[in-house]
């Protein structure tokens, strides 16, 4: 039976930084800024990967799919704070509540998968080089993946429908900047116990093993790493590996120290930093790390942007030949000696001429 003074809850509002009124203005730049280059950066990696047919192996369709989470993730929290930032707090249904919740967990939870599943792959390519065809074939990462999603839509509606069946009295007043599971329950006039002890072991079961998994993975990559004979080849290897596992580390350690709690004891003031750190900071360090740190994503970068201007560049003895389609003709520049010309076709289509060991074959790019 429901205490006296509850009352139907149909709205709540979120304080967002109100704390923080002269610095409103900078940081809705800042944070319009970030999520600018935040979905611009992973709808350039889907594009990419999918028009590239290079880029159509196992580890670059896993990071298709965590840029298209990343956009949605992102979106989920972003716009309805940039939205708080601009009217100085933000009114929200008790339905969108539920619904942003719900959608957060869901995102959240995916991607905790889809960072293991990359992992793991990095692992068999790296350490199992031999089998590696074999053990992430395009159908085993394909259930990979369907495992991932469906499974992270399974992990969203516990939380969601515990949250949705309290009992909230008193401030409707939302001190954060999205409707997460910590203020919610502080909201409510009910005994959380129950939901409270819930949602901590279903944080430790997502977050702590898939971190447990992640963390194992590069344990036995870098193992690997040391025995490579090259000092150069290492150092590259190291930084590559070190920056996947820095961000790693930053958004399962901010989330574990949010989740993974049986009690709060942390301001809402720091609780809002560390959440900025996991739903604004990580999907714009994921494509950065994970792409453009990559040679062979750059290349593939600079062949679609080639494609789509019109231009070719074909690699010759002595230098190269560019060509440019400028309406129904072509222009030619010469570059260098012992230039080659020849038609490519409409569609820039890749032909291959032998040169010697030196400079490989031509290629329309």
């Amino acid at each position: 039976m429901k205490p006296p003074n509850v009352s139907s809850v149909t709205e709540f509002q979120l304080l967002g930084f109100q704390n923080l009124l002269g610095w409103q203005t900078l940081l809705f730049a800042i944070f319009l800024f970030i999520y600018f280059l935040t979905v611009t950066g992973n709808v350039v990696i889907i594009a990419v990967v999918s028009q590239d047919q290079r880029l159509h192996s196992p580890m670059y369709v896993l990071l298709k799919h965590l840029s298209f989470l990343e956009i949605w993730y992102t979106s989920t929290i972003v716009p309805l704070l940039l939205a708080n930032l601009f009217s100085h707090g933000q009114a929200i249904s008790f339905p969108a509540c539920m619904a942003q919740l719900y959608f957060f967990v869901f995102f959240g939870a995916t991607e905790c998968f889809l960072l293991a599943m990359m992992a793991y792959d990095r692992y068999l390519a790296i350490c199992k080089p031999l089998h590696y065809s074999f053990l992430m074939s395009p159908e085993i990462c394909t259930k990979l993946m369907a495992i991932s999603w469906l499974t992270g839509v399974g992990t969203g509606f516990l939380p969601c429908l515990m949250i949705s069946k309290l009992d909230f009295c008193g401030p409707k007043q939302i001190n954060h900047f999205f409707c997460d599971l910590p203020p919610l329950m502080q909201l409510s006039c009910s005994n959380v116990y129950v939901t409270r002890m819930v949602i901590f072991i279903l944080s430790i079961a997502v977050l702590c093993i898939c971190f447990l998994l992640t963390l194992v993975s590069y344990v036995f990559i870098v193992s690997t790493i040391l025995r490579i004979p090259s000092a150069s080849g290492r150092m590259k290897t190291f930084s590559t590996c070190g920056s996947h596992l820095a961000v790693v580390t930053i958004y399962y350690g901010t989330m574990i120290s949010m989740y993974v709690r049986p009690n709060d004891h942390l301001s809402p003031e720091i609780n809002k930093i560390i959440s900025v750190f996991y739903t604004v900071v990580t999907p714009l360090l994921n494509p950065v790390i994970y792409s453009l740190r990559n040679q062979e994503f750059k290349e593939a970068v600079r062949k679609v942007v080639r494609k789509k201007c019109g231009i070719y560049r074909v690699r010759v003895k002595g230098g190269f030949y560019e060509e440019k389609k400028n309406g129904g003709g072509i222009l030619g520049r010469e570059h260098g000696v012992n230039v080659r010309k020849r038609s490519l076709g409409n569609m820039g289509m890749e032909e291959e001429d032998e040169f010697g060991d030196e400079f490989g074959s031509l290629k329309a790019l």
